[in-house]
């Protein structure tokens, strides 16, 4: 029994670190000024209850589109990756990002944006990476460490930087720019999600390749991004 529980304790430390080391890099990455310990935590947790919030119109989405189409078609693929799973599961984020932090006080700088966003979606990735490595193993968690969570984290990033930018418009006075930027907030990190998921279920040598190679540049861009938005972070109400 004591045997049993520590495998599931190291399973779960499997699961939870890659998304720790990951925000404790962006973290980092905030040169202006630091955010609360706190608010990071809480944004966590919601990102962690944005799954079940996703899970619910999955289910729902996933039962209208088998009464509609094939299931191996591609109408029913594109539109399960990109609408069903992808809009879901970035826009109940971008919900509890913008109701955890939005009017909160340290917002004050662009880059906080993508700090609070990478928050909300490793905290989604965490309790998703739980909830998988416990069902299918330490296998799972490690191509998870080096996939999915990644994954969520670049998700987090392009919703980040453009929750920023519509947070930094608004302060200006910009209010249908801050409008805009706030759709684009979800809509890039939704269409990157689900070119990922519709990659990544292409059972084939050529759909393992592609994926590879989408992953790797996908990182690559994300990983540039951030470092660029920190080096060139701004105070809110700074010209």
């Amino acid at each position: 029994m004591i045997l049993f529980a520590n495998f599931h304790f190291i399973l779960v430390l499997a699961a939870i670190i890659p998304a720790i080391a990951l925000l404790i890099y962006v973290y980092k990455e905030d040169r202006l000024e630091k955010e609360p310990p706190g608010l990071i935590i809480k944004l966590v947790v919601m990102g962690a209850v944005s799954t079940l919030l996703a899970s619910i119109t999955e289910s729902i989405g996933m039962s209208i589109l088998e009464s509609a189409f094939y299931e191996n078609s591609f109408a029913y693929r594109a539109l399960l990756y990109f609408v069903v799973v992808a809009v879901s599961e970035e826009g109940f984020k971008y919900l509890v990002l913008r109701l955890g932090s939005w009017r909160n006080p340290e917002f004050n700088c662009k880059f906080d944006g993508v700090v609070y966003a990478v928050a909300v979606s490793l905290g989604f990735a965490l309790w998703e990476n739980i909830q998988y490595v416990l069902a299918y193993g330490f296998s799972t968690a490690l191509i998870r460490a080096v996939t999915a969570v990644p994954g969520h984290a670049c998700f987090g990033v392009l919703m980040g930087g453009w929750y920023g930018l519509a947070k930094r418009k608004e302060v200006q006075g910009r209010l249908s720019d801050s409008r805009l930027a706030r759709w684009f907030a979800v809509i890039f990190p939704a269409l990157v999600h689900g070119a990922y998921d519709y990659i990544a279920t292409n059972e084939t040598d050529t759909g393992t390749v592609a994926f590879i190679v989408f992953v790797v540049i996908m990182f690559v861009i994300c990983f540039y991004t951030v470092r660029k938005l920190s080096t060139e972070d701004k105070y809110l109400d700074e010209e």
